[in-house]
């Protein structure tokens, strides 16, 4: 246990003296009567109360609940958590490859990495994992630190999991393989057409850059003209990664983002002139799960006429954390500015009715009609911005792209929902290539060999029916031929991915995705130059 002289000092001289430095006005001397008060409460508790307390674990709590009063991305970071905190943006590890968050008290799967073993066995976004083996994680106080004990483990290791998925009544049994978890910004780089090349980018991290620059020196080296940037559900990642990517496409001394606070004066972060891709067609992709640093980029291409920004709004937020050292080891988040457009549009949607229902965004939209309708968006006189060019753009939280694409609910069927969620597409895949994985190389030889001789057949597809039905999915008909065309297309995109690159399975899947040929529709059109867009 921590001696209480300690903790008044951590308490007292961190605070008080840090803000007798700066300033000794009299609202400051205000706030150090708190702090003061909060120390006098700490120390009666811990000599005064009934039974034996512990200091550090009332400090811990006293932290958390102070933080979650403010906004929903302040968070504390105790002291073991804050290394594997950062891990996605900064290297690789081992385990079975989830991005999560804890919203009450129960693990969320944000979305499972890309490449990793939880894709590999259809771990979706929006998944609870309740059981790890036969541990009920679920209403348990579960930290990060018991997500790392549970599900990090040696490569080839086997871990099962059951996970709540909305729509389904029970819970749904994952086994999965643990493996080196391949941490890349880019998931794939190709050319679209001709004269056209496509980046997706999955996260903002210490190595992006490098990545992009390689890709796209190899797309412009290919005839790539113009550029589909891909960054739908990319959660964001470092603010100077964000300014760095938007800075490939702007002219010198163009605003790219600003920050500000009510402790943070204004920061101004300008495009310069390294960038290499400031001339051409530009496209870039978002939904609802685009979020921060792709929301810095999508929009400073927006508000200088750029670039055509495709997709849905994207997730709004909008606000800048700085980490706080703590003495003994650990940390806060705390949000100490916005971000805000070139054109003054704050980045971030509002949160006053609290952290449950701020997280709770997407359903809100879903059940608004908003992921199906752009007229179900109510945008006030007040939240009308004008580019340089006289082009409407709204703030209110988010970007709202210039051409709205509904989510696509075409193809999607009970008995895909199935066979996604019972692992029946990468079982499948996965046991015909140990089986066949030479024959296919050689018969093929090359992707664009592949991609245009492939495909299956009705013997495939009654051996892929037999394996469904063994995993106790039954196959409909009617729902068959609803989904057939989607069915197909996710079969052979992860064969694609199994016997040649991630880059292939989307070359594969993007022919199914609406945002996606949408932007190849406007790049061939003279859409560009209807809206007066800066790309010659």
């Amino acid at each position: 246990m921590k001696k209480i002289s300690v903790t008044l000092c951590l308490i007292g001289l961190t605070f008080l003296g840090s803000f007798a430095q700066k300033n000794e006005s009299r609202e400051i001397n205000q706030d150090s009567i708190q702090f003061d008060k909060f120390g006098k409460l700490l120390y009666t508790v811990v000599t005064q109360y009934v039974d034996k307390v512990d200091s550090e674990v009332l400090v811990e709590d006293a932290i958390v609940g102070m933080l979650k009063e403010l906004d929903p991305h302040s968070v504390y970071i105790p002291e073991k958590e804050l290394k594997k905190m950062n891990e996605p943006l900064e290297g690789n590890f081992e385990g079975i490859g989830i991005q999560f968050n804890i919203l009450n008290d129960t693990l969320v799967v944000v979305s499972p990495i890309s490449g990793g073993p939880s894709e590999e066995v259809g771990i979706a976004s929006g998944d609870k994992i309740i059981f790890v083996g036969e541990e009920n994680i679920a209403g348990t106080g579960l930290q990060n630190s018991d997500v790392q004990r549970l599900l990090r483990g040696k490569k080839g290791t086997l871990v099962t999991v059951q996970v709540k998925r909305n729509g389904e009544k029970d819970l749904i049994p994952f086994e999965i393989k643990r493996d080196k978890i391949p941490i890349f910004s880019i998931d794939a780089s190709y050319m679209a057409t001709p004269e056209t090349g496509y980046i997706k980018v999955n996260r903002f991290a210490r190595t992006t850059m490098s990545e992009f620059v390689q890709a796209l020196d190899t797309l412009k080296t290919n005839g790539a003209q113009n550029l589909i940037l891909d960054l739908r559900g990319n959660g964001g990642g470092y603010l100077t990664t964000a300014f760095r990517l938007a800075d490939q496409f702007l002219d010198a001394g163009k605003m790219i983002v600003y920050t500000q606070g009510d402790k943070q004066p204004r920061q101004e972060y300008k495009a310069t002139r390294i960038g290499t891709f400031e001339k051409g067609k530009l496209v870039v992709l978002i939904d609802e799960g685009s979020a921060s640093a792709s929301e810095i980029v999508s929009g400073a291409v927006q508000d200088w006429d750029r670039g055509m920004v495709i997709g849905r709004r994207s997730f709004g937020k909008g606000l800048v954390q700085k980490p706080f050292p703590l003495p003994d080891g650990s940390a806060i988040r705390l949000t100490t500015a916005r971000y805000y457009t070139p054109t003054g549009r704050s980045i971030q949607r509002p949160y006053d009715e609290g952290k449950e229902k701020y997280y709770s965004e997407l359903n809100r939209r879903f059940e608004s009609g908003e992921l199906m309708e752009k007229d179900s968006i109510d945008f006030p006189d007040s939240l009308t911005y004008y580019t340089p060019n006289g082009r409407v753009v709204y703030g209110g939280g988010g970007i709202m792209p210039d051409v709205f694409i509904p989510l696509d609910t075409t193809f999607n069927s009970e008995l895909n929902r199935n066979l996604i969620r019972r692992g029946v597409y990468n079982e499948f895949v996965l046991n015909y290539l140990n089986k066949n994985r030479e024959t296919m190389k050689e018969q093929y030889g090359s992707f664009q060999s592949f991609k245009t001789n492939f495909a299956l057949d009705n013997d495939l597809m009654n051996e892929f029916f037999e394996l469904a039905k063994n995993k106790k999915v039954k196959k409909d008909e009617e729902d068959y031929e609803k989904s057939k065309e989607l069915i197909h297309t996710q079969i052979t995109a992860l064969f694609a991915r199994n016997l040649y690159s991630v880059s292939a399975y989307f070359e594969v899947i993007n022919q199914l995705n609406d945002s996606y040929l949408e932007a190849l529709k406007v790049l061939k059109d003279d859409v560009f130059e209807e809206a007066k867009l800066n790309f010659e």
